[in-house]
């Protein structure tokens, strides 16, 4: 089996964040392709989504669809992948069970300061998603018309923009 293609790499995650540069890519990882597969493929559609794969796969993402990639998907990709590693990124999971990390110089965030980085980030991830269904909306007909050819159990790209956060 294929590894799925990243729209977005960890060390773009950690230069678009406040991730410190020594983070384990290991940690990263998961985060990133749950944001690709469950957010970013739910405005993207099945049809648009695989093809987007297909080109990174093939080493034949250019045009505009590398502009949307660049321009688009990668931001909107990096705040969901934050917005799902934040409430994990004080845990590992190894033999011994689960543990929680802590520091000698520093103080372990609680649930509060969790939830308001989460939320912060959830609010990027909003905008970003503002922007790409309002270009889609003017562009998608003419230059990617993937975004309309999903059938059958295809993911249809949600084009909603009903959106809660921007809380500060």
């Amino acid at each position: 089996m294929n590894p799925t293609p990243v729209f977005v790499n960890p060390e773009d995650v950690k230069r678009s964040s406040f991730i410190n540069g020594n983070l384990d890519v290991d940690n990263l990882m998961p985060f990133i392709l749950i944001a690709q597969q469950m957010h970013v493929q739910n405005f993207l559609g099945s049809s648009l989504y695989n093809r987007i794969s297909n080109d990174i796969s093939n080493g034949t993402l250019t045009g505009d669809y590398l502009n949307l990639v660049n321009d688009y998907i990668q931001p909107m990709c990096i705040a969901f992948a934050m917005v799902d590693y934040i409430p994990f990124s004080g845990f590992s999971i190894k033999n011994g069970g689960i543990f929680k990390h802590t520091s000698e110089n520093a103080e372990i965030p609680d649930k509060e300061d969790i939830n308001f980085l989460t939320q912060r980030y959830r609010n990027f991830a909003d905008f970003y998603t503002r922007r790409f269904i309002d270009y889609m909306s003017f562009n998608a007909s003419t230059k990617f018309p993937e975004y309309y050819n999903n059938v059958n159990d295809d993911m249809y790209p949600d084009k909603s923009a009903n959106f809660v956060s921007f809380v500060t």
